[in-house]
């Protein structure tokens, strides 16, 4: 096993994130030699005989370089005219309750299209707090770049106001304002005429207690 600076000299079988592409050379840490790149065969370790597999390595690499640019414009291409939809619960002010994040997109591209990416594809500054629509980008196998709309529905829930039912009795005619503003003072008026035909029949009544 050689090593280099206290890293372990390696030949990549794949393409690894942050180290390097199928056929390079690379180093590494030992702990993660020996604990993913080894375990998960994405490396072998360099030396004489591994080093004749280079040349091989490169050449598939070099193929397989030019059918994964193939596939990352068609699918720019794709998604260039697309605009996908999501729908999240949100505030009278638009403000989202929560964000849509890089593991949203990768969920809503996998869900809506059919669209199997990595987090690592979507280029997010940060989450996204707002209804509207927005315009995502991806950079996709081989550094292809490729953008899509995304329209975040808002789910605001509207308070449901019940009207006052006013029951009306069979056969009573509902009045309105103006006229029952008008029965109130004819209401008044009756008052002294009921109360003086009230008074003659009582004096009738003790004349005849009288008889």
């Amino acid at each position: 096993m050689e090593k280099k600076h206290g890293k372990t000299q390696l030949l990549l079988l794949e393409d690894v994130a942050n180290l390097g592409k199928k056929g390079e050379l690379a180093s590494a840490k030992p702990g993660f030699v020996r604990n993913f790149l080894l375990p998960q065969k994405k490396a072998v370790i360099a030396d004489k005989r591994t080093i004749r597999m280079q040349e091989r390595l490169q050449e598939e690499r070099a193929k397989q370089a030019v059918e994964d640019k193939k596939e990352s414009q068609a699918l720019a291409l794709r998604l260039k005219e697309k605009t996908l939809t999501i729908k999240v619960k949100n505030d009278s002010q638009g403000h989202l309750y929560g964000s849509v994040s890089v593991i949203d997109i990768v969920n809503i591209l996998e869900e809506q299209e059919g669209i199997t990416i990595e987090r690592k594809n979507v280029v997010l500054p940060k989450p996204l707090k707002m209804v509207g629509v927005f315009d995502i980008e991806l950079r996709l196998k081989e550094d292809v770049p490729a953008t899509f709309k995304l329209k975040i529905d808002g789910e605001t829930k509207v308070q449901e106001v019940k009207p006052k039912v006013e029951v009306i009795e069979e056969g009573q005619e509902e009045k309105s304002p103006e006229e029952a503003l008008e029965a109130q003072p004819e209401a008044m008026e009756d008052l002294p005429m009921r109360s003086e035909r009230e008074k003659e029949m009582k004096e009738e009544l003790d004349e005849r207690s009288k008889e």
